[in-house]
């Protein structure tokens, strides 16, 4: 996949994404938001919109991820997100951060070389974030009392497991609670 930054905010260019095939794809038409897409020949199959967090400027703070519909499930959102992080990291940003509101966008994150902060705002979304003192994406991770990084991912996930989930989210957390954390190796890095 090609990943393309159009554009960085307060500049961000309007985006006009398929609503039939992209979630949120009418918050990607804002134009005070940077956009990143991912193409496959010459179609985006993914898209990123980010701005600077409101209350911390080194911070980027990542507001939506989509997939085409026919391509959710294949780590698109997981790698896009990745290389705009390490961009980010290249023009100065200290951190990135992440809400998330399901149990798919946790994993993904994670993946993405993010970590539960513990933090959740007022709308029940999970924050998660990336230091730039690590922008491979492994080892920066919050950890518990006694410096376990999984035990972190977990708690997320139980917390998920504690919400009125759908019947395959719920089997999602389930499978995810009695196996291994997410790999988060195969992300291919920006070259």
């Amino acid at each position: 996949m090609e990943v393309e930054v159009l554009g960085w905010p307060p500049d961000g260019p309007q985006l006009r994404l398929d609503h039939e095939r992209f979630a949120y794809a009418g918050k990607f038409v804002m134009t005070d938001t940077g956009k990143a897409v991912g193409r496959e020949d010459g179609e985006t199959v993914a898209a990123v919109s980010f701005s600077p967090d409101r209350t911390d400027p080194a911070t980027l703070r990542i507001r939506y991820v989509t997939v085409r519909d026919d391509r959710r499930g294949e780590g698109l959102g997981p790698q896009l997100a990745d290389v705009l992080v390490t961009r980010a990291f290249d023009r100065g940003f200290d951190a990135a951060k992440i809400a998330v509101n399901n149990p798919y966008a946790y994993e993904a994150m994670y993946r993405a070389g993010f970590a539960f902060t513990r933090e959740e705002t007022g709308m029940a979304e999970l924050v998660l974030a990336r230091n730039a003192d690590d922008s491979a994406g492994s080892g920066h991770a919050p950890q518990d009392e006694d410096g376990d990084e999984d035990a972190t991912y977990e708690a997320g996930l139980r917390m998920f497991a504690r919400r009125d989930l759908g019947a395959d989210e719920r089997d999602f957390v389930a499978a995810r609670l009695d196996g291994e954390p997410a790999a988060r190796d195969g992300i291919p890095r920006d070259p």
